[in-house]
Formats: C-alpha cells, sequence, structure tokens
C-alpha cells in the first residue's frame, strides 16, 4: 500500500528551475526494506552536481536528491527484524533523502545513539565519515605534516581540517576571504585560490605534504606543483566547473590522468583518488567511532546553513553565495518522539 509524501523532485537536468516539492505516492517497503520517517538529509555539491546530470554514473531524471539522512523507523518490511519501530538510524542512501518517507535496505542502517544533536550527526553520515577516511586510511596523517586543502570551509574541508589538527598537523588551504577569519581561528592559514598566491607560499614552506583536493580538472595540475618531495596528492570529486559555472566536463579521464601521474617509476610524488560508498567495510564502523567522538564533545559539526524541505528549491537558487562555514543541511520532518521512550 502506498503512502502520500512531500519530496523534493528534479524534473529534468538543468537549472535551479527544474527542481520542485511535489506531493507523490511511495509503496509500502519490500521485504528487506525498511521505511525511514526522515527528519534530517545532508545536502551538498553532489545534489548540484545531479542537478546538472553530471554526477559520475547517476539515475536518470526524474529523481529525488538526499545523499543522506537521519530519521526514525516507520515501518518494517516483512524480512526486517533488527530494528523496532521508533529506533533511531542513519543510512547513506545516495538518492531519496529529500522526502518525509523513505525506503531503504535494512543492511545499509546505522543505529544513532538517542540524545545526539540530530542536526550535526547527519553531516557526520557522508561528509565527515569521507573526511575520516581522507584523514585515517587515505593519508595516515600524522604530527607535523604540512596538509593543504582545497574548499577548506566546506562541510567534507572543515571535517578534515579538523581531524588533521587533532593529529597534530600543520594545515593550509583554499577558502572564499569571507571566511578567512574562521579558518585562522580553527588554526589553519587560509588562501584564496583565485589568486594563486597559495602556489608560491607553499614552495617557500617546502611543500605540502597531504594534498586533499576535490576541486579537480585543472586544480589537480595546480596542486600536483606544491607537493613536497615524497608528498602525496588525493582528489576526491571533481567540483572545479560546478563552483567556477562553467559547463560540466566528464571526471573519470581526469580521475585516470591524476593515477596515472603517480604511476611514473621514479616520480617523487603519489596520487590517489578517494570515494566513500556505504558497501565499503570501513563504511559503518567509521561513522559508528564518529557518533561517539560527537557524544563525548571530540568533534564539533559547524552548520553553514539549514533549509526546511519546502525551501530547497531556494536553496539550489542560491548554492555557493554568502559566508559560513561547516554543513548544509535538510530540516525534513519534526521529530514528534523527542522527549518518549524509544
Amino acid at each position: 500500500m502506498s503512502t502520500p509524501v512531500r519530496k523534493v523532485l528534479i524534473s529534468e537536468f538543468g537549472g535551479p528551475e527544474n527542481v520542485s516539492v511535489v506531493t507523490a505516492p511511495i509503496p509500502a517497503p519490500s521485504p528487506n526494506e525498511v521505511q525511514i520517517k526522515v527528519l534530517y538529509a545532508s545536502m551538498g555539491g553532489a545534489d548540484i552536481s545531479m542537478r546538472q546530470g553530471a554526477y559520475p554514473m547517476q539515475r536518470k531524471a526524474p529523481l529525488t536528491p538526499g545523499y543522506a539522512l537521519i530519521g526514525r523507523v516507520h515501518q518494517n518490511g516483512s524480512a526486517c527484524t533488527k530494528y523496532r519501530l521508533g529506533d533511531l538510524v542513519a543510512c547513506l542512501t545516495k538518492y531519496d533523502a529529500e522526502a518525509e518517507l523513505c525506503n531503504q535496505p535494512e543492511k545499509h542502517l546505522v543505529s544513532v545513539p538517542e540524545g545526539l544533536d540530530l542536526q550535526q550527526a547527519v553531516a557526520l553520515v557522508l561528509d565527515w565519515n569521507t573526511a575520516y577516511g581522507l584523514a585515517y586510511r587515505a593519508a595516515k596523517i600524522s604530527a607535523g605534516q604540512r596538509v593543504f586543502i582545497h574548499g577548506i570551509s566546506g562541510s567534507v574541508g572543515f571535517a578534515v581540517l579538523t581531524l588533521c589538527k587533532m593529529q597534530g598537523a600543520e594545515v593550509y588551504g583554499t577558502a572564499s576571504a569571507v571566511n578567512h577569519a574562521a579558518i585562522r581561528e580553527a588554526g589553519a592559514m587560509p588562501f584564496v585560490y583565485s589568486d594563486k598566491n597559495w602556489m608560491q607560499a607553499m614552495k617557500d614552506v617546502g611543500g605540502a605534504d597531504i594534498i586533499y583536493d576535490a576541486l579537480g580538472f585543472e586544480s589537480w595540475d595546480e596542486s600536483w606543483n606544491i607537493l613536497a618531495k615524497g608528498g602525496l596528492l588525493v582528489g576526491y570529486g571533481g567540483n572545479f566547473d560546478l563552483l567556477t559555472g562553467a559547463k560540466p566536463r566528464s571526471q573519470p579521464p581526469q580521475v585516470i590522468k591524476l593515477l596515472a601521474r603517480g604511476m611514473v617509476p621514479f616520480c617523487p610524488y603519489r596520487t590517489s583518488f578517494y570515494y566513500i560508498d556505504r558497501d565499503q567495510k570501513t563504511f559503518k564502523p567509521e561513522l559508528v567511532a564518529l557518533f561517539k567522538m560527537l557524544e563525548s564533545g571530540a568533534i564539533r559539526v559547524p552548520i553553514r546553513k539549514m533549509w526546511a524541505l519546502e525551501e530547497v528549491p531556494e536553496a539550489h537558487r542560491v548554492w555557493g553565495k554568502g559566508p559560513g562555514i561547516g554543513a548544509v543541511i535538510v530540516k525534513v520532518t519534526e521529530d514528534d518522539r523527542v522527549g518518549r521512550q524509544s
């Protein structure tokens, strides 16, 4: 039996005018699925790329965006027994999180401790989990290393900054000038990407041991030039065209080029490309570790902006404009179990 819900819809690829909020039916969960009442969804560059039809191997339009969610179990499929109704869960969905109800395979759900700040917690599911893997696995940051982060004021970038500082690294990065004071307060040295002064500045200090670059394309070429001997360039995305307003280009050829650079014999630099997937064996334990870090106060997630579900079309229209650091999230529904026993 289907249920009518409010959800965001990208009707066709293109500009923000193709984003709307509609009422549409959602079917009952299949035997191995759990239907989740969505409380919060994350919003990021992937949503914008999907709207443009530029995200790698994405669904065809029409589609509902929303890469990650936190919500409560609303209905179990007939074969699902792990969670009770009302249990608080998180899920990396890739699609469909910006809707009042969302069906997801039970095996991909992760329990969320009651009492967490859910606005901060939803940013951990994708953005901070990506940062965790970047800091502790892709590069294994250690004290004294010089780390350079492009997009250091964004949700992933600021998370990487936080985790690298916790490891004792020296952190530098690019961000809009309006956010430089906040980046300095967090303990990093910010630069403006467009004036390229960061390139000479990093060469003057001996280069970067680790570079995290989510821009891709021409930015990877520039980042390559500021590596210290033995340094590592880690790509994780391809947002250059998104930020500059250029026509989106295919990312896979650029990733192949990046990886090939680090395979040249006797090359003094290394390269890698990082991505996150809910089927990775590291996904759940690293998310659980982040929930514990948030619960203990070891980390704090800055929220740049929270939009209501009905405001998501406006969020697409103003994306990338204005000051602020950290995560962008969507409040989808009210938690009617707050203060009650789960």
